[in-house]
């Protein structure tokens, strides 16, 4: 058994967002004040998915059918990992702007280009009108240094900070110029695009983005050294058992004494979404590469087998996504 992480909020599979059928009875939905509408859909079904894993990319090829009499144009929506602003969030961000995982959409091999939108949270509270009022921006990727909050009164500091929006390092109104203020709220993307499917007719789409790997410098796996069982977070989280134990800790034992040792990567891919098109999923293929022959791999499956030096898959028929997919790498120096 083989399974992927919390730490990178989600990265995101395909789905159907908000149905606006062209002569079709589907029902209807709309993108709101508060963002993207989530829709079960009734006519347009997964007929395949094969999702490619690793720590450097992401991809996923689907072909669809619209098993209805009619075509159904809908808005097809990819939403990105939920992101923690602040400085403080360890996690690898590939690119620094907006599209932060280089996401990437053809249908039918044609590319196409996405909109995207943007909301800022604070304890479940969307803030992006208060953050926007402010002057700030929703996406201050790598602004680690603080946020430019010049042209902001104390009074609007306090107040964003009393949201819970900002966090104050220090006081304000003392000498000396101004303490750092750093973003506290959590960004919520997701690109969406609207697609026709014509009834009875295939329609193949892929993507593909660079993750958001995060990670750790020890092996919290092995706890303090001694753990011979899984600590149930991991046996339940990425289907972490005694084998797997015992493998990570014969390869920490084989590092030098330079400091240099294996580190743990977690990924995360949210599969559940794939169960709002009509029906299971026809065909299902997971292919994860773990990168390197040194490095391990470890998530939930069933029927996984080894197909490569680095490879794993697992092929599933009529499968209905009701979990997401949660991986943990134990990843060699080298790598």
């Amino acid at each position: 058994m083989v399974r992927v992480s919390r730490y990178i909020a989600g990265l995101t599979g395909f789905a159907l967002v908000a149905v606006t059928p062209a002569g079709a009875n589907d029902s209807t939905a709309e993108i709101g004040a508060g963002g993207i509408v989530l829709a079960q859909n009734y006519s347009v079904e997964m007929q395949s998915e094969v999702l490619y894993i690793s720590m450097d990319e992401v991809r996923v090829d689907y072909v669809f059918r619209n098993r209805s009499e009619r075509d159904v144009e809908t808005l097809v929506a990819f939403p990105m990992p939920d992101m923690d602003v602040s400085p403080y969030y360890e996690v690898a961000i590939p690119n620094l702007d907006d599209n932060f995982l280089g996401f990437t959409v053809t249908v039918d091999g044609q590319s196409i280009q996405p909109e995207l939108q943007q909301r800022a949270y604070v304890a479940g509270v969307d803030v992006t009108d208060k953050v926007l009022a402010a002057g700030l921006p929703l996406a201050p990727i790598g602004d680690y240094d603080g946020l430019d909050v010049s042209h902001l009164s104390d009074a609007q500091i306090e107040d964003l900070q009393a949201w819970g929006i900002v966090t104050v390092q220090g006081d304000l109104g003392k000498a000396g110029g101004r303490p750092q203020v750093d973003a506290t709220w959590t960004l919520k993307s997701a690109y969406w695009w609207r697609m026709n499917f014509p009834a009875g007719v295939d329609v193949a789409v892929e993507h593909s983005y660079t993750p958001a790997v995060g990670g750790a410098a020890g092996l919290f796996v092995l706890g303090d050294g001694t753990r011979t069982e899984p600590h149930p977070y991991y046996a339940d989280k990425f289907c972490v058992d005694k084998g797997f134990m015992s493998a990570v800790r014969k390869r920490d034992a084989t590092t030098g004494g330079d400091g240099q040792r294996y580190s743990e990567r977690w990924l995360s891919y949210v599969l559940s979404s794939g169960a709002n098109w009509a029906g299971p999923i026809g065909t299902f293929k997971l292919i994860v590469d773990k990168g390197s022959t040194e490095n391990l791999v470890s998530f939930c499956g069933e029927g996984v087998r080894k197909t490569g030096p680095t490879t794993f898959e697992m092929d599933l028929n009529g499968f209905l996504p009701e979990k997401d997919l949660d991986f943990l790498f134990i990843v060699a120096p080298e790598s």
